[in-house]
Order: structure tokens, then sequence, then C-alpha cells
């Protein structure tokens, strides 16, 4: 998308203005975190059972505090899936100068619902500080994203005026937390306003306080439902126990057979390795993850490679009565659905014709078993050799004052690959505000403001990088 001949070539990289940003970020933070706050009170949530006025009222708000930071473009835009319309999506556009690329920024202002209410600490959707973190649902999954974009654009505007002239598309989704249902439509309708040379994604997490990080891998994903059934109907226990196993009892036993005795996948023509080079301490995972005194970890090889290049399998729900209701009955049928994560470089449908494999080979004492396919997401990896790669860890260097990691995510984000099949000339780099005891998706979602302050100033070192000719070698 580059045009070749710049009318005003940009400045070099040894003009690159890093105090300058630094300190526009620091002057406007106050107001970009009591921003954020107002987006937090919003109870923006793409799902059927909550008032969709909301999430309009979050795009609504978003795009006032796009146009207050100068871009003049803005528009609000929704495409229909199967006659169903999508989540508002949020659309500016701040065209390039000749002989500049363009960026791509996207993140989401949609949040998940809050929970149990009594689990949080504070109301979920009033944003309250504590102890140097920002409290409130969307605080950090996603829209600090939002803010962490809004905050750099301005900062750039300040700093560089007229010498700004890296073309900026704003894209914040509004339904990503419902699974993006329409994404791929809303990318294919909008492909000319959203084509870019670099697309920065907003939304990954840092290595830990005070080190940042550049995510270069992520796991794909496939679920799906299993269904065992030994009965035609539900029979008295006492009378009929016995020579029969329950249909819960036998699914379990299949469950069993997922993994081996280490805790390794065991299902046969699944990709993974053991090639991370980051040292992930035992006792750092177990304090990110709260695991329990005495529980052991599941597999093997360095806890990196078990979380970013080998598939994670795990059972996230389950269909038979609650204790609750439980009665003395043999009970005929229990469904069960399963979450594979993928190592990069494994392909989703393999994957899933494995899963179905192994579950129909496995089924416990001729049980009848129906295994039910359900979503599929593609791995990603990026090349950190690429020019923008290199752009974003040194940006990321200079706002820590630390050496960046080059991360792998044990999640997905199905969307990338979309991104990456629509706009194959794009370098996509993934970014965030998050840290480990952010707890986005919990209850208590947080976010670390003076890490929210570093990342709104890599995002704007990171542009005026571009800016100055950096994905060029200029």
């Amino acid at each position: 998308m580059t045009s070749p001949e710049p009318a005003n070539p940009p400045s070099s990289l040894s003009d690159h203005p890093v105090e300058e940003l630094r300190r526009s970020v620091s002057a406007a933070f106050p107001s970009t975190v009591e921003q954020l706050k107002a987006l937090v009170g919003i109870r923006g949530i793409a799902w059927e059972a909550f008032d969709a006025s909301e999430l309009d009222r979050s795009a609504e708000a978003i795009a006032a505090l796009i146009r207050d930071s100068g871009v003049e473009d803005v528009q609000i835009l929704r495409v229909d899936n199967d006659g169903v319309p999508g989540g508002p999506a949020v659309v500016a556009r701040r065209p390039a100068a000749p002989g500049q690329p363009t960026v791509l920024l996207y993140a989401h202002h949609d949040v998940q619902p809050p929970g149990d209410p009594d689990l949080w600490e504070s109301d979920p959707f009033t944003a309250v500080e504590r102890d140097g973190r920002l409290y409130g649902r969307g605080a950090a999954d996603d829209k600090a994203g939002v803010m962490a974009h809004v905050g750099a654009l301005r900062a750039l505007t300040e700093v560089l005026g007229d010498r700004f002239g890296v073309g900026v598309t704003l894209f914040i989704e509004g339904e990503e937390e419902a699974g993006s249902p329409t994404f791929r439509t809303f990318l294919e309708t909008h492909r000319d306003l959203l084509e870019a040379d670099v697309i920065v994604v907003a939304d990954s997490s840092n290595w830990k306080v005070g080190v940042p990080a550049l995510t270069t891998s992520l796991r794909g994903l496939v679920d799906g439902t299993i269904e065992v059934q030994v009965l035609d109907h539900a029979v008295h226990s006492g009378m009929f126990g016995g020579p029969v196993l329950d249909a819960p009892t036998l699914l379990a036993r299949l469950i069993a057979t997922f993994h081996d005795d280490a805790g390794d996948v065991a299902i046969a023509g699944l990709a993974g390795g053991d090639s991370a080079t980051v040292d992930y301490r035992e006792e750092d995972y177990r304090a990110d993850s709260s695991v329990l005194d005495g529980v052991q970890l599941a597999g093997t090889g360095s806890i990196a490679s078990r979380l970013w290049h080998k598939p994670a399998l795990s059972i996230i729900g389950m269909d038979m009565p609650s204790v609750a209701l439980s009665s003395n009955t043999l009970l005929p049928r229990a469904r069960a659905k399963f979450s594979l994560r993928l190592a990069p470089g494994q392909d989703p449908e393999q994957a899933m014709q494995a899963v179905r494999a192994h579950v129909e080979a496995a089924a416990p004492f001729g049980a009848r078993v129906t295994f039910t396919p359900g979503e599929t997401g593609s791995p990603f990896s990026t090349d950190t050799s690429a020019p923008a790669a290199r752009l974003a860890l040194a940006a990321l260097e200079e706002a820590w004052g630390v050496e960046a990691v080059e991360a792998g995510m044990g999640g997905s984000i199905p969307f990338i690959a979309d991104l990456t099949e629509l706009f194959p000339s794009a370098q996509i780099l993934i970014t965030g505000v998050e840290d480990p005891d952010s707890r986005a998706h919990s209850a208590n979602e947080s976010l670390h403001l003076a890490e929210f302050e570093r990342a709104v100033l890599a995002e704007a070192l990171l542009l005026a990088r571009i800016n100055a000719g950096g994905l060029t070698g200029a």
C-alpha cells in the first residue's frame, strides 16, 4: 500500500522523539484514565441476554473519543450474518501521506458478562482504583486496548504535528467476547476500509509487571461435544445396576483416555514441541494460575512449551443431573464439551478428525458414542525478523526500559486467521495491556495503571518509528 515517492520524506530514526512522546503521554495520562473509567461504566455485552442499547452506547462513546483525538472520518458500522445483525464496530480513518504506510489498530469495546456479583470486591461496572490498579469489567480486556490506541494517537498528533504522515485506521470491534460471529463478513464487506501494511492487535498480555512482551505465537482451537448413551431410558439403579454401567461413569472412562499418565494429551495425530526459549518458572506459573499446594503439574517439557507449543485438552462443560436433583437412577446418556488448544502449525480440521477418531475408537464397553464437532480456529506465529516486529520490540524496550520478551500465548484469537487470510501482505503484531494478575473474564478484573501508561507510550513509539521510515529501513 505504500506510495513509491513520498512528497515529504519522514525524519530519520535518529530523530525519534522518545522523550517528547514520553512527556506527552504522561501529561495526558490522568485524562486517559478518567476516560477509561467512563467506558468501564458502560455495560456493553454482545450476548443476547443483555441490553443491546448498552453496546450501542459503548460504540458511540468510543467514536466520540476518537473524534476528539483529531480523527474526523469516524463511522459506526455493523453487518448481518444470516439476517442477524452483528455488534456495532467503530471504524475511523486518518489517511496516509504520500509515501507513508497505513497501520490498522484493532481492539474491542464489548466485554464479558460480570458473572457472580458476590465474587467482586466492588461493583464490576464502577471503575475503582486500589493499590495502583484499576478494577472493573473491561478495565483490562479490552477497553484499555481501545484507550491505548486513542492515547497513542493523541501523543503523536501533539508531538509530530504535520510530520505525522502514517495512515491510521482504527477498528474497534463490538462482539469479540461473543465469538466475533460477523467478523469475517465484516472484513469482506469493508476490506477496502481496513486494508493496511501493519495490523496491531491490542488484546494480549505482557510477561509480568515490569517486563513487556510481544505475543509471537497463539495456539489454535477446536471444540465439540461427546455424548455417551448406554440405555434407551433411565432405570432404577437398585433393580438394574451392576451388569450395566451408567452413562456418566462410561463418559468419565472415555475422558480419562485423553491424557497419558504424565498428563500429556494422548490423542494420535496432534502436533507439539518443546521449543520455547523463555524460562517460565514453576513457582511463577503456580502463583499466576492459582494452582493449589500439593497439586502436581501435568505434562512434560518446559512450562512455557506446555503452555505455548503443545496441545491442551480440557472438559469445559457436562450435561447430567446436578447433585441437588440426583436420584437412584441409572442415567441413559451423558454429554461433555471439550476444548482443545492446538500447537502452532497444527491444522484445525486435522485436529478435529484426530479427536473424532480417538473418541470413536475408545468407546468404553461398547457404549454408543456421538461426536459433534464445534468451532475451529487456526494457530498463529509471528515472523520476528520482519521489520514491524523488530520495531515493536524496540518500542517496548524503550517504553519499559528493559528488554521485551518474545512470548507465546496459550490462548487463541481465532479471528487472527481471518486477518492473515484476507490481508496476506500485512505484518500482524499482537500486543497488550494485561499482566498475569489482570484476571480477564474473571471477577475483580483489573489493570495495572503504570503498565498501562507504558503500553500507551510503546504504541506511540512504534507508530513514530514507522513514521520515520522504519518499515523500509530508512
